[in-house]
């Protein structure tokens, strides 16, 4: 007998109706704070290094990056079954963060939280846009294939890693 007609197939991507993107709310503030501890650990070094990662989730950086814009109503969190797995922060017409947690890459929970912020800046702006770190190769392919287009690299000041900005109008109507 052939075992593939008899196996079940994995889906590569979860069923939309088991995510869901809101505001954030003050009792998430935790759960996001480790949540991008846990991504800038894992994901960010290869472009970052040791040191300026360690030192980031270690100066409280991150989380008071998390803080200032939750206070600000800027944060949108995404849950799977009711865990936070993602979150974007939407400043004006800009998506200033956006993290899925690292267990949880390569699963579509990116483009589904990417295309939840686009609907809410474009529903506020005609054209929106991100940066994002020059050395961070994933994110750079993840945003291109999802129809963003590089509008320069921006001015890195203050030891700041040289960063890439990204553009997208709004489709017509």
């Amino acid at each position: 007998m052939d075992r593939s007609t008899t196996m079940p197939h994995p889906h590569p991507h979860p069923e939309p109706a088991r995510l869901a993107v809101r505001p954030a709310v003050d009792e998430d503030l935790p759960a996001l704070q480790a949540l991008a501890r846990r991504t800038i650990d894992a994901s960010y070094r290869s472009f970052l290094g040791d040191e300026s990662v360690d030192w980031f989730i270690g100066s409280g950086a991150s989380d008071e990056h998390i803080a200032t814009h939750l206070r600000q109503g800027q944060v949108h969190c995404m849950q799977a079954d009711g865990e936070i797995v993602g979150l974007t922060i939407l400043d004006g017409p800009t998506l200033d963060l956006m993290m899925v947690d690292a267990g949880r890459h390569r699963q579509g929970l990116g483009r589904f939280l990417l295309g939840r912020a686009e609907e809410l800046l474009f529903a506020r702006h005609e054209d929106i846009r991100l940066e994002t770190f020059a050395g961070n190769t994933r994110a750079i392919a993840f945003y291109e294939a999802c129809g963003w287009r590089e509008s320069g690299p921006l001015e890195s000041g203050d030891g700041m890693p040289a960063r890439a900005e990204f553009v997208k109008r709004r489709p017509a109507r």
